[in-house]
């Protein structure tokens, strides 16, 4: 048994990564990664000042995903920026002191990311959604109290929830996670000393740069538009804004734009290379099944829909399929993410109902007398899962609480809520794994829909909006947090160990998150002013649910069905002809391009394609190298972006005093 490589702090043996994975039965997998990959406790990993400086880093990225979820609608990776943000500081202080304190460990570093990721991206998701969406309707702010228990709450219930999921997902499944690839790589990169690890380590800084360089060009233009509202921007900046800059997206037109009037949104190229990164890692059976979906929905489904759509403008009674603007642009995906929502969710019940041995031998991880001495060894590093059951109890009986006296729903209802947070979480951690995506939109509207049809619930926004803000903030902690826990398979670290981390970093998000949100919203006006995406998009489907399922659009229910009996089909093809599986579309990858712009599609789709060329061309190259380009890709732009969320979010509280 491997009992750890003695190393120094800061200093990295040659090592590679295993991101082939391992092979055979549950427990070989586990067996050989004890072994081969597994690093003891030769390091040090969990330490006060990796927490702390983890809190620190994660309690600005979360108010800065605060911000950008509440101005775009979306929020941005916490690891990568994390990882090397600490490298830079610490190091300097090292330097500083003249090796007074050693350097941080990689493993260390691991910890450090783990806390900074979930103080980061498990915390705000529900304020910016669920509690926006009923201030929005209500017009009352919820008591400070009242937030912080409901973010703590459903944030902790995600990193608990993560636990049984990591087994399955990156033990004995190997999905991918391919941010979680991305950030073992680049720590791998910036501790590394050897030859071909050097080589590895320059190109990702080399893509680094480049991801960097087309992150500020993609996304400067919201620090220009903030610091000109507030009349801060300097002439110089405002000069080089009018003609430096990359646009969000190329809108398809012509011949690719397959409405004779008006335009799909999201049908255009996003000039991203985080997402071209992000397919190069993800492959191309899931990127195409991605591409082949989204043009399935915009060239094959969307028109002919938006068409009827236009036949039966103001006939009564008919209830539109599609959005549309005043300025007759169709949003094809409000209506498709019921859909593709239905492929990922049966999917990913009926794999769990397929592989129910393999589960259940997770769960029975700890009996000792089922256990051989190779299994004892890995049991005593995996977090076992009586910590699941001693963690869920408070949590569930404090998410009750808060539900029952803040929001009004009853206890029965508030236990759903918290049961069905298990299904959602599986669907978001296996599209997280697969695709890189984590759905917590698309996940959230299935609990919508749910309590749009249960007795006590029906036709109260609060009980729709606060429930599925439950499930969607846990599963979206969760499907984050397993992406934090890939890079520590990949690493060697002690899975209890950055399970811990990940805990005490919801309560740095929280203190941090809570006071930011009654900032920037302190009331319903204020939040207005945001024009929300993603908040109003809660909002719209809670007041449409709360008048019954019947104001859904019958072709949505019909979509549906439809993709509850294609994400059934493909596993069980999957389960009778595994040969064929390469040759079938992911279930996956067809639902996310449901609940996803054309755009991230059409991206995923070129950096598969331009993974697969390089394997044509020089497979040996692009096998060394691969890994570290997309990684620094992805890393580049999202460093970059993170770094304009913050320099916005500090913008914008400045102007509030």
């Amino acid at each position: 048994m491997n009992q750890g490589r003695e190393t120094q702090p800061g200093v990295e043996p040659e090592y590679k990564l295993p991101l082939a994975g391992f092979t055979g039965t549950p427990e070989e997998k586990d067996r050989q990664w004890f072994e081969h990959c597994y690093r003891g406790d030769s390091q040090r990993q969990l330490t006060l000042r990796a927490v702390i400086m983890g809190g620190i880093l994660g309690m600005f990225m979360a108010v800065s995903n605060l911000y950008t979820t509440l101005k775009i609608g979306w929020s941005f990776g916490v690891s990568i920026t994390a990882c090397v943000i600490s490298f830079v500081v610490w190091n300097s202080i090292c330097s500083l002191l003249g090796g007074r304190i050693s350097r941080m460990s990689i493993l260390e570093n691991n910890c450090m990311q783990s806390t900074a990721a979930a103080a980061g991206s498990s915390t705000g998701t529900t304020l910016a959604t669920a509690l926006g969406a009923l201030l929005l309707i209500t017009g009352v702010q919820q008591p400070w109290p009242v937030a912080a228990g409901f973010v703590l709450f459903t944030a902790a219930l995600g990193v608990f929830l993560a636990i049984p999921m990591k087994r399955q997902m990156i033990n004995h499944e190997q999905l991918r996670f391919p941010t979680g690839i991305a950030t073992a790589e680049t720590l791998r990169s910036l501790y590394s000393k050897s030859g071909e690890s050097l080589k590895q380590a320059y190109s990702l800084i080399i893509a680094l740069g480049a991801g960097a360089l087309v992150g500020t060009l993609h996304t400067y233009a919201e620090l220009v538009e903030q610091l000109k509202l507030k009349n801060r921007l300097p002439e110089w900046l405002e000069k080089l804004s009018g003609w430096l800059y990359l646009p969000d997206v190329l809108n398809f037109s012509g011949f690719l734009n397959p409405l004779a009037r008006g335009q799909m949104q999201g049908l255009a190229f996003e000039p991203s290379v985080l997402l071209v990164g992000a397919g190069m890692i993800t492959g191309l059976r899931v990127s195409l099944s991605m591409f082949a979906g989204a043009v399935l929905l915009y060239y094959i489904v969307a028109p002919p829909l938006a068409a009827v759509d236009l036949a039966n403008a103001g006939v009564a009674g008919y209830i539109p399929s599609f959005k549309t603007s005043p300025e007759g642009n169709f949003y094809p995906v409000r209506w498709a993410l019921w859909g593709g929502t239905s492929v990922m969710v049966f999917s990913s019940l009926l794999q769990l109902a397929l592989n129910w041995r393999t589960v259940a031998r997770a769960f029975m991880i700890f009996k000792k007398e089922e256990r051989n001495a190779a299994q004892d060894a890995v049991a005593a590093v995996e977090v076992p899962n009586s910590w699941l059951f001693i963690g869920l109890v408070p949590i569930t009986i404090g998410l009750i609480i808060v539900q029952f006296f803040a929001f009004h729903i009853a206890i029965w209802l508030g236990l759903v809520s918290v049961a069905f947070s298990f299904v959602v979480s599986l669907v978001a951690c296996r599209a997280t794994g697969e695709t890189d995506t984590n759905p917590i939109g698309p996940m959230g509207k299935v609990t919508q829909l749910l309590y749009a049809v249960l007795p006590g619930a029906k036709g109260i926004a609060a009980i729709n909006l606060m429930a599925a803000g439950t499930t969607a903030a846990a599963a979206g902690a969760a499907g984050d947090l397993l992406t934090d826990l890939k890079s520590g398979y990949l690493l060697g670290a002690n899975p209890r160990r950055q399970f811990l981390a990940q805990f005490y970093g919801v309560f740095f998000g929280v203190i941090a998150v809570v006071p930011a949100w009654y900032l920037m919203v302190p009331d319903k006006k204020a939040l207005e002013a945001f024009n929300p995406p993603a908040t109003n998009m809660w909002r719209a489907v809670a007041e449409l649910l709360t008048q019954g399922v019947n104001h859904l659009p019958r072709t949505a229910l019909i979509a549906i069905v439809i993709g509850a009996l294609v994400g059934m089909a493909l596993p069980l093809l999957e389960k009778l002809w595994p040969k064929a599986k390469p040759f079938l579309p992911s279930a996956m990858g067809l639902g996310l391009a449901w609940v996803m712009p054309f755009q991230n599609a059409f991206s995923f789709f070129i950096g598969a394609v331009v993974l697969t060329v390089w394997q044509k061309i020089h497979r040996k190259n692009s096998d060394a190298f691969a890994i570290p380009v997309a990684s620094g890709l992805i890393a580049g732009e999202s460093l970059v972006a993170a770094f304009i969320a913050i320099a916005c979010t500090l913008v914008g509280l400045m102007a509030m005093k």
